[in-house]
């Protein structure tokens, strides 16, 4: 479909997140194929990755490399159009966006600034680390927002042990320890990758390393326990396990400030460490708070009304992380399957616009929460709801059930957006060939 060809309703998507390269996919399957609508995909990235696992990536568990997905390919596929680059501004007058120009690596433009029209208009940008102000966490604090920042850690995680085990003197203090700032899911997951990606890190060959002696990982929660958007259960089961298997974990420990050697506590206690990274909380991206005048909360978010439409204009829906989003229970929380659900009530809201139809409400359901410990276990529940009852009773689950239900979220997502034949194919040639690599990305 050429730019000069236009649709009898244009739909662009910004953001091709978890729940933005849903919808555009399931949009261009049912309108975009059969010319109803223009279906248009705006990223700042030519690449996809679910977000859940960049803690993989970084700790070198997973090659981005293969389980990236090319968003050309994907809008050949199934009947939308990709443009590239960053969202910049919305003239809502107009029912245009601006994108930002593209730059490469030494900063030079490719693609100048430019416009794309809309008649309906979804924001799904996702979020960003929120460092609550504290001093030097910019400075010297590695992220995992982004596949890039998942790729740099990685780099410079692999650096660090190459070094450590190529010097003859004693490791300094803090050389090979990591310092985690929150123990929400990202943290959690991180640190029982990061573990178990050392220890095997030896059996490669950097046999000057001892893990039980030279390594430390350490989590630190400013809450009284970790996960603390979970239930209790799930936090006291992972809390055990996490130190089972040698992390140090610290709850209700308020971070003051972050040096080039480590965290500071409040009280004055010092964690000495390397590698920092944070993961304390999220925000909105910054571009959201002057989209003329649509309405934003303290975290950046945009606020949404129960159809996902902003307040402010009917014809702007926003989802995912960065909407504000309240429905009877509560507030909508940042979670993938929140994500995926409103993706999939989008889908039935625009074709009923495009009807002229009332719009859907939106009502989360919460079918559980599982929190991935690399190879040591999983843990988690699963609502009642999810197995056909009425009511919504939570199962605890644990060990290799739990996992096995894990795994199963990210083959959910790739059937919705890669469909069965894909996923199926994909899911064969993975353990066809997984015999033939290393467990770990060692470059």
């Amino acid at each position: 479909m050429s730019d000069s060809t236009r649709a009898a309703h244009r739909i662009t998507i910004v953001g091709g997140g978890a729940g933005g390269l849903e919808l555009a996919t399931r949009l261009g399957r049912r309108l975009g194929r059969r010319a109803h609508a223009e279906i248009t995909l705006v990223d700042a990235r030519l690449t996809h990755l679910w977000k859940p696992l960049l803690h993989e990536v970084a700790a070198g568990s997973l090659n981005a490399f293969e389980d990236e997905l090319n968003y050309v390919a994907l809008a050949h596929w199934n009947g939308f159009r990709f443009r590239l680059g960053a969202l910049e501004s919305v003239d809502r007058r107009a029912h245009t966006i601006t994108i930002a120009p593209s730059v490469d690596e030494q900063g030079r433009e490719f693609i100048p600034r430019r416009s794309i029209g809309y008649d309906t208009l979804v924001i799904a940008i996702g979020s960003t680390s929120h460092d609550f102000g504290v001093p030097g966490v910019a400075e010297h604090c590695m992220f995992l927002d982004s596949r890039e920042q998942a790729d740099r850690f990685h780099r410079d995680l692999l650096r660090a042990v190459f070094a450590a085990n190529a010097q003859s003197e004693p490791l300094r203090e803090g050389q090979l320890h990591i310092a985690i700032a929150g123990a929400g899911a990202t943290g959690v997951e991180l640190a029982a990758e990061l573990r178990d990606s050392l220890r095997a890190m030896v059996e490669y060959g950097f046999d000057r390393i001892v893990p039980q002696r030279d390594v430390r990982i350490v989590l630190i929660e400013g809450r009284d326990r970790i996960l603390p958007g979970l239930p209790e259960r799930i936090s006291a089961a992972t809390h055990k396990l996490l130190e089972s298997i040698g992390v140090e974990v610290y709850t209700g420990e308020r971070i003051e400030a972050v040096t080039a050697q480590g965290f500071r506590r409040a009280g004055g206690m010092f964690v000495a460490a390397e590698i920092r990274v944070w993961a304390a909380g999220i925000k909105a991206p910054a571009v959201l708070a002057n989209l003329d005048n649509l309405d934003v909360n303290h975290l950046g978010q945009l606020i949404v009304r129960p159809t996902l439409q902003t307040r402010a204009d009917d014809h702007i829906f926003a989802f995912g992380d960065c909407a504000y989003c309240l429905y009877a229970g509560g507030v909508v929380p940042p979670r993938a399957q929140a994500a995926h659900q409103q993706a999939a009530l989008l889908v039935r809201s625009i074709e009923n616009r495009l009807a002229g139809k009332p719009l859907p409400v939106f009502v989360y359901r919460d079918y559980g929460s599982l929190i991935n410990l690399s190879r040591y276990s999983a843990v988690g529940n699963l609502m009642g709801n999810l197995m056909g009852r009425k009511a919504p009773t939570a199962l605890f689950v644990e060990g290799w059930f739990a996992r096995l239900a894990y795994l199963s979220l990210y083959k959910l997502h790739q059937l919705a957006v890669l469909g069965f034949v894909r996923t199926a194919l994909e899911t064969l040639a993975n353990l066809l060939t997984q015999r033939s690599r290393p467990r770990l990305k060692l470059h």
